[in-house]
Parts: structure tokens; sequence; C-alpha cells
């Protein structure tokens, strides 16, 4: 089998439904021959080593250990799952405090024991703050650290293809800015129903407010569903994420970003990347009034988050980041 690198993928949280995906996902990808499992919970992570070698990949190297000198030592790109789950009746910044002490943990590790990785992924909740506190940790430049945002993009393409009964890859432009959480900014200025702009498709505006709605919600409804968080569609996104830094196909889904310039300042947020083999790059949306101010107000709640994590002593005040990590 053909792999885009031989270097070594590390998947933080592998023993969780989320990890155990990304591990199987990545294999099937061939993205890297050389994959190692790291989880708190040996068990379960001994027990997604053994499925894996069931599996029978050709070339495959699956390691698996519960020691994060082992896990993160010679690491060139990194998934972390590694937090807690959301539950039913939770929203995603119910979990702030506890992940992101797991996240300054994590970013630690990385100084500590790779500090020449080329990309890492964060994707536990609340996923902007998470991965603001392990960027501010790791001392990585902001070009190499990114989180999930893209489930609520397609979250809302899926919505919008159903609505009008077309393939989803049919619809175009149907992207969500911001926060990963209740105060995402969805837009809809740019989406393309097979090619026809939305707004000359005789949506009404109370119907894309029921599908807005639904887009923010998405999460709570796969709970809702299955009894637990979602594991199959953020796997397989993040490992995505992954291959376009290995040099695989480009990710153009928004990701979350380290932004820093114009009216946005230091906050990771969702803003229309492209993710590829140097690193994440990332744009200013364009859209209505309304939905630069929609924007506007989930950067607000991002700065309030951040502020929280800083008054809990998890980072430190914004001034002082560059003392630990000289790249911001």
């Amino acid at each position: 089998m053909k792999f885009l690198t031989d270097e070594k993928l590390l998947i933080v949280g592998a023993a969780g439904m989320i990890g155990s995906n990304m591990v199987q996902t990545a294999a099937m990808l061939g993205l890297t021959p050389n994959i190692c499992l790291y989880d708190i919970f040996e068990p379960g992570n001994n027990g997604v080593l053994a499925e894996m070698n069931h599996c029978a990949f050709p070339g495959m190297n699956f390691t698996a250990t519960v020691d994060p000198a082992v896990a993160f030592k010679d690491a060139k790109y990194i998934i972390s799952s590694g937090g807690a789950p959301r539950k039913e009746g939770m929203t995603r910044e119910d979990l702030l405090k506890g992940n992101c002490k797991i996240a300054a943990e994590f970013g630690d590790n990385i100084k500590k024991f790779c500090p020449d990785v080329k990309h890492v992924v964060v994707i536990f909740n609340p996923a902007d703050v998470t991965a603001l506190t392990a960027l501010i940790h790791s001392g990585l430049k902001p070009s190499q650290l990114t989180s999930l945002a893209a489930l609520d993009s397609t979250r809302l393409q899926e919505a919008l293809a159903k609505e009008f009964g077309v393939q989803q890859c049919k619809v175009t432009g149907a992207h969500t800015y911001g926060g990963h959480g209740e105060a995402m900014a969805v837009f809809a200025s740019q989406v393309k129903i097979d090619g026809k702009p939305l707004s000359e498709c005789g949506l009404s505006a109370e119907r894309f407010e029921e599908i807005k709605q639904g887009t923010i919600q998405g999460g709570s409804n796969i709970i809702k569903l299955r009894g637990r968080s979602s594991f199959q569609s953020p796997a397989y996104q993040a490992v995505k994420m992954i291959e376009a830094s290995m040099g695989g196909e480009k990710f153009t889904w928004p990701a979350g970003t380290y932004v820093n310039e114009g009216k946005y300042k230091n906050v990771m947020m969702a803003m229309p990347t492209t993710i590829d083999a140097t690193g994440v790059h990332f744009t200013q949306p364009q859209g209505t009034a309304e939905e630069i101010a929609a924007l506007d107000a989930s950067y607000a709640h991002l700065c309030k988050m951040r502020d929280e994590i800083i008054s809990l002593g998890i980072v430190p005040e914004v001034k002082d980041w560059c003392k630990e990590n000289p790249n911001l």
C-alpha cells in the first residue's frame, strides 16, 4: 500500500469512539503506516490496538501506550479527541474548565516531547478554547494547530440538500464561522443550490431560520438520536484535516484557526480556511451586514470564554502569552 508519509501520527484519546474511528479512518485512507494510540484508559487503548490489528491492514505498524513520553516522542502529526465527551443536556461550553485543563497538559506534552511536530488538530469541546489553550502551551506557530469546525458547515449543507432534494455535494458555500458552539454565525449569502443562488430558490426567511437553528443544535440532535455524542463525522473530518497537512487533498471546509488581526484578536475561531502541507491559511469572511453582525457576536462570546480560562489560571493574561509561546 502506498502511504502519504511514513512519519508518526499520534491519536490522543484513541480508546474513545472518536479516537478509535480516527485510527481506522487514517489507516483506511493510507495516511501513514506509523500510527500511535495514546489514552490513559489502558484496557480500552489495547482493545482498539487489537481490533486494528485484526483488520489486517497491509503494511501498518500500530502501537499503543499510556505513557505520554512514549506517545508524543517523534510525533509529526497529532489529532486529539482526549477530552470528556458531551452528554445529553450539556452545551459544549459546559465542558470548559475540565477540558481546558486537559488541553493545557496536552500542549505541555507537545512542547516537552515533540516540539518539531508539523501539524496538530484539536477536536474536543469547546474546541475553540481547548485549541487556543493547547496552542498557548505548545509553543507552536498558529499555522501549525487547528480545531474542528467543519461539522457545523456540513450539517448546514446536509439540511439544505434535504430541503431541496439534491445531492449534498450540489450545495456549495454553506458555511458557519466564529465559534463552534451555540453562538456560531451561520452564513447563507454565498450558498448555491446546484449552481443557483439560495436567494433565488424560494426559501422563506422563516424556513431558513428553522434550518439555521437545526444546524446550531446539530450535535444535540445526534445525542438525542444515538444516545451519545457524534463520533463518526468528527473522526472523518479531523483525519481529512491532518491528511491535508501531510500533503494530501487540501482541506477547504472552515477550520478553527488562531486569529489576531483586524477586529478579531487573540482567539481561535472558524474562518474561511485552507489547510495544506504548509499549514492553515485564512481569509476574512464575506457576508451581509447581518451575517457579519452575527460573527461579531460569536467573537464576543469566544472572548468571554477566553477570559474565563484566563481567570481560572489555565492560560496567562493575553499580554503574557508570548512568554509561554513566542510565536504569539
